[in-house]
């Protein structure tokens, strides 16, 4: 379900990786110089960066912390490098709902489970490596996210990529993303290289706290989509 984790080329945390160091010659993937080894395909199941596509798509708004999770989803595989890979089920402590919509999909409870990227797994060697997701957090215990979720097939899901924010020390773009933790410094210092065409909520309000997330979607007024 977490396929919705991720697509945006040109995110400037992935630049901010690129201007310090992290992803100096390991660039490769669908997306090229835009995607960090590692982070996946993205894809977005919903349109998910600007506070009006959180407040047309979304069912809640919420502060989590993810809790316990557990593998889930094991794939083999007879040939290549991978063995096996596996998804992740992770369950979340909602610390604070800042926005619902008037007639949500689901309730959202105090706690609540979705899918995340899991692991991999070297035939050769044994090593096992964390799945990211590109431009997104891994979703990892110990932090802190700001999440849009909509409930879709049963089950809780983020809009894409834009929808999961770093979230520590409920400070917007600090914290673990694609399995790595940057500050909102690391974060700004990559906007001067991002693409003029990120509108997203993230961007506009790097280094701010929840009050500024639930002013931004207070402000939007549109008719949802159900």
């Amino acid at each position: 379900m977490l396929n919705a984790l991720f697509n945006r080329a040109g995110r400037p945390v992935a630049a901010c990786l690129a201007a310090v160091g992290i992803a100096t010659a390991v660039l490769i993937g669908m997306d090229g110089l835009d995607t960090v080894v590692g982070c996946g395909t993205a894809y977005d199941d919903y349109p998910s960066e600007t506070a009006k596509d959180w407040v047309t798509q979304a069912d809640h708004v919420v502060v989590a912390t993810p809790t316990a999770e557990q593998e889930i989803n094991r794939r083999d595989f007879t040939k290549g490098p991978i063995q096996y890979a596996t998804d992740r089920s992770v369950t979340f402590r909602a610390d604070d709902v800042l926005w619902s919509a008037k007639s949500p999909r689901h309730s959202l409870g105090d706690t609540f489970d979705m899918v995340a990227a899991g692991w991999r797994v070297y035939r050769e060697s044994g090593a096992r490596t964390k799945a990211t997701s590109a431009y997104a957090p891994r979703l990892e215990t110990g932090h802190t996210y700001l999440l849009a979720l909509r409930w879709a097939d049963d089950g809780w899901t983020v809009l894409g990529e834009g929808a999961a924010v770093p979230f520590d020390d409920r400070t917007v773009a600090r914290g673990e993303w694609c399995g790595r933790v940057l500050s909102e410094e690391d974060v700004a210092r990559g906007e001067r290289f991002s693409r003029i065409e990120d509108k997203s909520l993230e961007k506009l309000l790097v280094g701010q706290d929840d009050e500024a997330v639930k002013r931004e979607l207070e402000g939007v007024r549109v008719k949802r989509d159900q």
